[in-house]
């Protein structure tokens, strides 16, 4: 990359969220954890400390040398960022008497200062802190106040370091600050002299280059899953070096309704060199009887890692493989406290790189999902794809609670078809960040015609989220649920009964295993 900012995590919540307003900006970004400090070089036009949820007054508090990193580039301390310089220069923070954590409003903005341009006077932001700055140290002076606290923002005077440093109190990251963004641009833009050149079409260009000079005329094999991610991988890998990327596409029996035809269809339309994998029965063997949620996963792991195995040894000279790794899994893996509690295991199947002796690509390791579509819409990838909502990797096999059967997974393919079909017809679908149908083990009693039933229930799910770690449930017309239900009903022999689930993430998970 041309120009980067650098983004020292210190554990915040927050922190994804600072990289993704950057980025939003057309300016390329990277988060590093506090401890893992690369060289300063040249590609770094500026650095900004995270929030955390530790205090600078505890004896176990984050540290970094500021030594390495003040007066090298310009600077942004944002909230435990902001008071770990103020404390390191001799200032004082102390425990607020009770955290201060909501919206609030700037005043006293210091006048002429380029920090502030276009921002209103009493601009609305959000805190989210423990400790307060009391006073300076004598290196830095004020810039903004608030009726709560006395420092909101300060900087270091003129001509003390090399570099210019800023510091804020509040999160401009966070929507509730209603100009962060705006701050933001004017410390990287104005201050710090980002050219805000980084966009789809930049990526494309600079990554295809930096694959073809990494690998070569060597070959390069792929599963692809229909899903953005892989595809999006494969085309700029396809891009890079053309008939040498081998994929293929397994159907293990768990995928949408017509989708191993629609989705292999569509990739050989776009010029891949691409083989399907009839699998569904052996997955289904495999699957018999298994109920529980974890056991599913790792059983689907596992038969997928043979698929592929076989798959492999009919393909001569690969030394490459290719996966679709997006930048949330990577920022995960070298997280400040390391990956996160095992809630259940992720979707992305383990084990391929230790069974073969491959070298792994990731053409999209540094991109976050919002800007994989950006990026597949440059690429040309079908709409389909491209917008498509988020499938789970092991596929109906979650949704269907209880054990698997070719059956089972039928009535949920069919009763999934209509609830999605019945979204995209009702332009409802681009609205709505996820929707599936779940089959569950409740069977309940109806009445159909003069007849009484005692057939299944399905659990219909819709969730707006901006990338799945937080969702809320999407309010969908009753109108709509009322014929969706009909239609299920109707023409879906052995469902009774549909449902509408109205959980949010947390506490509920968005898949229901």
């Amino acid at each position: 990359m041309n120009e980067k900012i650098l983004i020292l995590d210190f554990g915040s919540q927050y922190t994804q969220l600072i990289a993704r307003r950057v980025r939003e900006l057309n300016i390329y970004s990277e988060i590093v954890p506090y401890n893992k400090v690369p060289q300063i070089d040249d590609s770094i036009k500026a650095i900004i400390l995270s929030g955390s949820p530790f205090s600078v007054t505890d004896e176990k508090a984050l540290q970094v040398d500021l030594n390495q990193l003040v007066g090298k580039k310009p600077l942004l301390g944002v909230c435990y960022g902001a008071q770990y310089i103020a404390n390191y220069y001799g200032g004082k923070v102390e425990r607020s008497a009770k955290r201060e954590y909501g919206k609030a409003n700037l005043s006293d903005l210091k006048a002429g200062e380029h920090f502030w341009s276009d921002i209103d006077s009493t601009s609305q932001v959000w805190m989210s802190h423990g400790d307060t700055i009391t006073s300076l140290p004598e290196q830095f002076e004020l810039l903004a106040s608030t009726d709560s606290i006395p420092v909101a923002a300060y900087k270091a005077k003129e001509n003390v370091f090399e570099a210019p440093v800023y510091c804020l109190q509040f999160h401009p990251e966070v929507t509730h600050s209603l100009e962060g963004k705006t701050i933001l641009k004017n410390f990287l833009v104005d201050i710090a002299g980002c050219k805000a050149n980084w966009t789809p079409k930049s990526f494309i260009d600079q990554t295809v280059s930096e694959l073809r000079n990494k690998i070569g005329d060597e070959k390069v094999l792929m599963a692809l899953s229909g899903g953005v991610d892989s595809t999006v991988g494969a085309m700029l890998l396809h891009r890079a070096i053309g008939k040498n990327l081998f994929c293929f596409f397994v159907d293990n029996g768990l995928l949408r309704k017509n989708e191993f035809e629609e989705v292999l269809q569509s990739y050989e339309g776009m010029g891949l060199n691409i083989k399907g994998i009839d699998a569904k029965q052996r997955f289904w063997d495999e699957l018999k009887g298994i109920s529980d949620p974890e056991q599913k996963r790792k059983t689907i792991g596992r038969v997928f890692i043979e698929v592929f195995e076989e798959a492999a040894a009919t393909f001569d000279g690969i030394k490459w493989l290719g996966q679709g790794t997006i930048y949330p899994d990577v920022i995960e893996s070298i997280s400040v406290h390391g990956p996160s509690v095992t809630i259940k295991s992720h979707h992305n199947v383990g084990g391929l790189p230790e069974k073969f002796d491959l070298k792994i690509v990731e053409p999209l390791r540094m991109l976050f999902k919002d800007e994989v579509r950006e990026v597949g819409s440059e690429l040309g990838i079908p709409d389909f794809i491209v917008q498509r909502h988020p499938f789970p990797g092991p596929g109906l096999a979650i949704r269907i609670l209880g054990d698997i059967t070719p059956e089972k997974v039928s009535m949920l393919q069919d009763a999934d078809s209509i609830f999605i079909n019945n979204l995209k017809k009702n332009k409802l679908y681009d609205k709505v960040w996820q929707a599936g149908t779940v089959l569950l083990p409740v069977q309940s009693v109806g009445v159909m015609g003069d007849e009484r039933t005692y057939e299944k229930t399905v659990a219909l799910r819709a969730v707006n989220s901006r990338d799945g770690m937080t969702a809320e449930w999407s309010r969908l017309p009753h109108e709509f649920l009322a014929t969706v239900s009909s239609e299920i009903i109707n023409n879906v022999k052995g469902i009774n009964r549909v449902v509408y689930d109205i959980s949010t993430k947390p506490p509920a998970t968005i898949e229901w295993e």
